[in-house]
């Protein structure tokens, strides 16, 4: 499941990607236009700055500004920031991979396989949409 951590830190992305070029965005505009919590949303900002897609500004007339361009940043690599893994399962994680607990050996679990070829989709999806992307609903059908 996708964590809260990780759809705050795309709908945060999006809404400066809507306003790129255009110099910081105050967080209360963020905070009020995407519904998150103030103190979530500083915390997510703070890591995404340290992952250099944002930067921030202190002052009165302080923000937040997206640092790459929206083309630059795919939905997926925010995620695997956020959550550190697109995958359903420890076991299909490419990084990091882990041993699910309580399993069978890897080279007899038929869920893994399954859960493989669902996080090698998941990813060829999440991959192909950017924060340019308008309508990621309408991106995400594209064969």
């Amino acid at each position: 499941m996708l964590s809260q951590k990780s759809r705050y830190a795309i709908r945060a992305l999006q809404h400066l990607a809507d306003r790129y070029g255009q110099g910081v965005v105050p967080l209360a505009e963020i905070v009020a236009a995407q519904n998150i919590p103030a103190k979530f949303l500083t915390v997510i900002l703070s890591e995404l700055g340290r992952e250099g897609l944002v930067r921030s500004q202190r002052g009165r007339v302080g923000g937040y500004a997206l640092i790459p361009a929206p083309t630059e940043v795919r939905i997926g690599d925010v995620i695997r920031l956020m959550r550190g893994s697109i995958a359903l399962v420890p076991c299909a994680s490419r990084d990091p991979h882990e041993h699910c607990e309580h399993c069978l050996p890897e080279a007899e679990c038929r869920l893994r396989a399954l859960m493989l070829r669902v996080r090698d989709e998941t990813a060829r999806i999440l991959d192909a949409v950017t924060l340019a992307d308008g309508n990621l609903a309408l991106v995400a059908d594209k064969p």
